[in-house]
């Protein structure tokens, strides 16, 4: 069997869930875990892929929270063979380099997406590149966001952008709240996009950059890029899969 290592939100159901399962199946740290199962939310799930993102082992989650978009439906017996039946996916990281106003320089990884935001009454006013060249002199906004397939589900849907299938070598550039140009609906760009975006009159329109939930405030430029060296894996049931509930995500009504 292999070593697993489990790990819970501060939700009572989730650490309830952890304590009869590592009763169960026993404890491993997860330094020395060949598998580690996640019990909580999609909340849960992209925080232990951070955690454990320069050196992860598999991950395989079950939803012992509220969505559950990223988890496999909860159960206790037989864990090991559902472990070994389960499907793999890779993912990679965007990676988000980011320049403030005092000329800093930042690098965070977002598993999801990489999202611009207005932080001032006023509307953000951004301008876009992809690979060096411009492509939009001027987006007028409450904020902009580059999301990965496996992101594309989350703040980017919200946001009226595309659902990306996971094996998709796609990146989504989706506008939140355009103002000008009104009509703009984003863009799918190439994988290995490397795309850049400045904040127009940064002092006074201020704009923040968050790479999932780690946000830098005042920015005056960020470069986004996938980070293909770091790749994850997460472990869904058979059927069950994140490329399949993606395709299924694109019907629902």
């Amino acid at each position: 069997m292999s070593r697993i290592s489990f790990v819970a939100s501060p939700a009572p159901e989730a650490l309830k869930a952890k304590s009869r399962l590592e009763k169960r199946y026993g404890v491993t740290a997860p330094e020395d875990a060949d598998i580690i199962v996640a019990l909580g939310g999609d909340g849960l799930m992209l925080r232990t892929l951070h955690r454990f993102i320069d050196q992860p082992p598999p991950i395989y989650g079950m939803n012992r929270g509220s969505v559950g978009f990223l988890m496999n439906e909860y159960g206790e017996g037989d864990l090991p063979a559902r472990i070994a039946a389960a499907e793999k996916t890779a993912i990679h990281p965007l990676e988000m380099r980011v320049v403030d106003h005092a000329g800093r320089s930042t690098r965070e990884l977002a598993i999801n997406e990489v999202s611009l935001f207005r932080t001032t009454y006023q509307a953000a006013k951004l301008r876009i590149s992809v690979d060096g060249r411009l492509r939009m002199d001027e987006l007028i906004c409450d904020g902009v966001l580059v999301a990965t397939p496996a992101g594309s589900t989350a703040y980017n849907l919200s946001a009226h952008g595309p659902i990306l299938p996971i094996t998709a070598q796609l990146l989504a550039l989706t506008p939140i709240s355009p103002f000008r140009p009104r009509r703009w609906r984003g863009a799918l760009l190439h994988y290995e996009a490397e795309i850049s975006i400045e904040a127009v009159e940064a002092s006074t329109r201020l704009v923040s950059a968050a790479a999932d939930y780690t946000e830098v405030a005042g920015i005056e430029r960020v470069d986004i890029r996938i980070d293909a060296s770091r790749t994850l894996h997460l472990l869904f049931d058979p059927d069950h899969g994140l490329d399949e509930r993606i395709l299924r995500e694109q019907f629902v009504s």
